[in-house]
């Protein structure tokens, strides 16, 4: 019987060679910059995931009056403290990060339609 040998396949989870592998990759803090629709036109941009190290109040402060429009700082219970912004201002925000130093671009992410 050695010719007719069968193995059984086991089962295979392609997650946990990559969870294993990457398990640093999986650690990396993005900003999420996100635009939530409130009624008829009215939208709101969202920034999320800076670190905790920087003043929200100062960047809401200096994104308020960069792109002259109003917002505010929300604390989540999930998600931590989380800047709103009137408007469509996703590509705006993403620019002012970079320029100013606080996020690199590979760590913004833009989310939205």
């Amino acid at each position: 019987m050695s010719d007719l040998d069968i193995q059984i396949p086991t089962t295979f989870d392609p997650f946990t060679d990559a969870n294993a592998d990457n398990s640093s990759a999986g650690s990396k803090d993005y900003v999420h910059i996100r635009i939530q629709q409130r009624n008829g036109r009215k939208s709101l941009t969202t920034v999320q995931g800076l670190k905790k190290e920087f003043s929200y109040n100062k960047i809401l402060k200096d994104l308020k009056k960069e792109f002259c429009c109003n917002g505010t700082v929300v604390q989540d219970p999930e998600l931590g403290q989380v800047i709103q912004l009137q408007g469509d201002q996703r590509k705006n925000v993403s620019t002012f990060l970079v320029q100013a130093g606080i996020v690199k671009k590979d760590y913004i992410k833009i989310h939205g339609f």
